[in-house]
């Protein structure tokens, strides 16, 4: 016979990255991100700013609070309030379930209230207008009416998996318009330091193109090599 399982599981010990390597992370495109990432750690493109950030500015960086709730639940979800000191983003999991909201408008404002920095999801979520309202940045799948339950099981601060990476509390995570990269905890500061250099080489080649630059310089001499054949 299997037992019930409690209905939410809490972790104890988790860490947060430093205010320092937060602040590293602001206003910091995620494509650099990915960059330094080596091309890694970004969600799957399903997950998506909710209304292609029409109505809300979805930029955000910030840690990762994770909590998975499953399909059709979301008591981990309101349990995550509990884990909020400020500036983090709320990632969960509800193993894609598309059938139900994974977060209304209250919810949402709650996470506000909290000082949440924005709330993703591998789900839809509902009530679009009331969220615009509260203004939190969030990506999601899209948009449902349909209500989820409010039973359990489901864990808060424990690895989660969503839109096909691995996301723990602590990790950084940094959204914007094009989706949104997850930096494992243990990155961070190697990721920081990379970024110095992508920020000076995506400055450097967006004056050259801003100036008139038509094609990389390497571009002529490939096309003239052995490497490119032409054909009639």
């Amino acid at each position: 016979m299997i037992e019930n399982p409690p209905r939410l599981i809490i972790k104890k010990n988790i860490s947060r990255p430093t205010k320092a390597q937060v602040a590293a992370f602001q206003n910091v495109p995620t494509s650099f991100v990915a960059d330094a990432l080596d091309g890694k750690g970004a969600l799957s493109e399903n997950i998506q700013p909710l209304g292609a950030g029409r109505d809300i500015k979805c930029v955000a960086a910030g840690p990762a609070i994770t909590a998975y709730s499953g399909p059709a639940d979301v008591l981990a979800s309101f349990a995550a309030l509990d884990l909020i000191e400020g500036g983090e983003i709320v990632v969960v999991s509800s193993d894609a379930h598309q059938g139900c909201a994974a977060a209304g408008d209250r919810l949402i404002g709650m996470y506000k209230n909290c000082g949440s920095a924005g709330f993703i999801t591998d789900g839809p979520v509902r009530d679009y207008r009331g969220i615009v309202e509260v203004g939190l940045p969030v990506w999601c799948t899209g948009l449902t009416p349909a209500s989820p339950y409010m039973s359990g099981p489901g864990t808060v601060g424990f690895p989660i998996q969503i839109g096909g990476q691995q996301v723990e509390t602590g990790d950084m995570i940094v959204a914007d318009l094009d989706g949104v990269v997850v930096v494992p905890f243990a990155k961070i500061d190697d990721v920081i330091q990379k970024l110095e250099r992508i920020k000076s080489l995506e400055a450097e080649l967006d004056a050259q193109v801003a100036q008139g630059l038509k094609m990389p310089k390497w571009l002529p001499d490939l096309m003239k090599g052995s490497d490119v054949r032409y054909e009639d």
